[in-house]
């Protein structure tokens, strides 16, 4: 069965590397360029995961992090955080936002593909 994983990236370069490294292990992706088309995607599709930037304009990645956890449909879906936002505090901030895991930008793409696996 392929799992899909929902990408929420506003930058096209970020977004193709993702895409593209777990199209290659198999995964369905769909994407979203901000948080309103995120949960516009989350209310027709159902996917598996979601890969979550944190800098995005309008609603960031850890306040669409905390409205996704807030809607029981979505509380238990795993959210891996993608984000250049490395220091410790960031780390802790979107943890306590709800993220399943927290990766920090540049990524390798095998390390991306490592977290989804571990949630789907």
């Amino acid at each position: 069965m392929t799992r899909t994983i929902l990408i929420v990236d506003d930058s096209p370069t970020e977004m193709a590397v993702m895409t593209s490294s777990l199209k290659a292990e198999g995964f369905d992706v769909i994407t979203a360029t901000n948080g309103d088309e995120a949960l516009a995607r989350l209310e027709r599709e159902s996917p598996d995961a979601i890969v979550l930037d944190v800098i995005m304009p309008g609603k960031n990645g850890f306040q669409l992090c905390r409205q996704i956890r807030s809607d029981s449909r979505w509380a238990k879906l795993p959210i891996v955080m993608v984000t250049s936002k490395d220091q410790d505090s960031d780390r802790f901030w979107g943890m306590k936002q709800g993220a399943s895991d927290y990766i920090t930008k540049p990524f390798d793409p095998s390390s991306l593909v490592a977290a989804v696996r571990r949630f789907v």
